[in-house]
């Protein structure tokens, strides 16, 4: 899995919290004992502590050419117009 720095975060239109992800992409960050245990999504400082810390990308994962590993995407690879990308 591709790791990648959050951003920030938003609201989807279902009110769920999405993380903004460095490279564009976004992801869904759900507190839903015992299933998903993050309880730093239900509050403001919560979230803010998680600002800079990392998340794995499935998106850039299944993205990234056979034989490379790890690393940051190249500029503009893998970003999604309607996804949150430019």
């Amino acid at each position: 899995m591709m790791k990648r720095k959050i951003l920030g975060f938003h609201k989807d239109d279902e009110g769920h919290w999405v993380a903004d992800l460095e490279c564009g992409h976004q992801q869904h960050v759900r507190h839903r004992p015992p299933w998903i245990n993050r309880p730093w999504v239900v509050s403001e400082a919560g979230r803010q502590r998680q600002i800079g810390k990392t998340l794995n990308c499935k998106l850039c994962s299944d993205e990234m050419p056979a034989g490379r590993s790890g690393g940051r995407a190249e500029p503009g690879v893998g970003r999604h117009p309607g996804r949150g990308g430019p």
